[in-house]
C-alpha cells in the first residue's frame, strides 16, 4: 500500500512541475528601469486555443502614467490600463516550451510586439520576447510567477 501512496505522490510531483512549464497563470511583470514589480498579467487560454494576457492590477504606482492606452492604434485605444487584453494568440511550439504566433501590446507606447513565450526556472519565471519581424530585433523581460 505505501508504494501505491509514493507512486501516486511522485506522480503527483511530477505532473505539477510539469504543469508549471506553462505560460498559463498569474505573473508580475518587472520594470526594465526600475527593477521593482509593474502590473499583475493573468494568462489564460482564450476560446481560439490561443493565449490570452490581461492586465489585473497596476504594483507600481506612478502618478504620470496615464490610465488609459491613449498610444494604442487599434481597438484598445482610449481603454484603460486596468482589465486590458495585451497578450492576444500564441500556441505552444511542437517539441518545446516556448509559445509563440502571438502578439503583446506595450500600453505606455502603444506598439504591439510579435511575441516568444518561454518558462524558465521550472516555470517560475517567464521570458516575455517582444519584437518586430525578427527575434533578433526586440527586447526580453522577465516575469515572476505568482503562487
Amino acid at each position: 500500500m505505501k508504494k501505491i501512496y509514493l507512486a501516486l505522490g511522485l506522480a503527483a510531483l511530477s505532473a505539477l512541475a510539469h504543469a508549471q512549464m506553462t505560460p498559463l497563470g498569474a505573473w508580475n511583470t518587472i520594470d526594465d528601469k526600475t527593477g521593482k514589480p509593474k502590473a499583475l498579467i493573468r494568462i489564460t487560454t482564450n476560446a481560439t486555443g490561443g493565449l490570452s494576457g490581461v492586465v489585473e492590477k497596476a504594483l507600481e504606482v506612478n502618478p504620470s502614467t496615464e490610465p488609459n492606452c491613449e498610444k494604442c492604434t487599434d481597438d484598445r485605444k482610449g481603454k484603460p490600463k486596468i482589465g486590458m487584453e495585451i497578450i492576444r494568440g500564441g500556441k505552444k511550439v511542437d517539441g518545446k516550451d516556448v509559445w509563440e504566433e502571438g502578439k503583446i501590446l506595450d500600453p505606455d507606447n502603444g506598439t504591439d510586439y510579435r511575441l516568444r513565450l518561454t518558462p524558465i526556472e521550472g516555470g517560475k519565471k517567464l521570458e516575455v520576447r517582444g519584437y518586430i519581424g525578427t527575434p533578433l530585433l526586440g527586447r526580453t523581460q522577465t516575469w515572476v510567477r505568482v503562487e
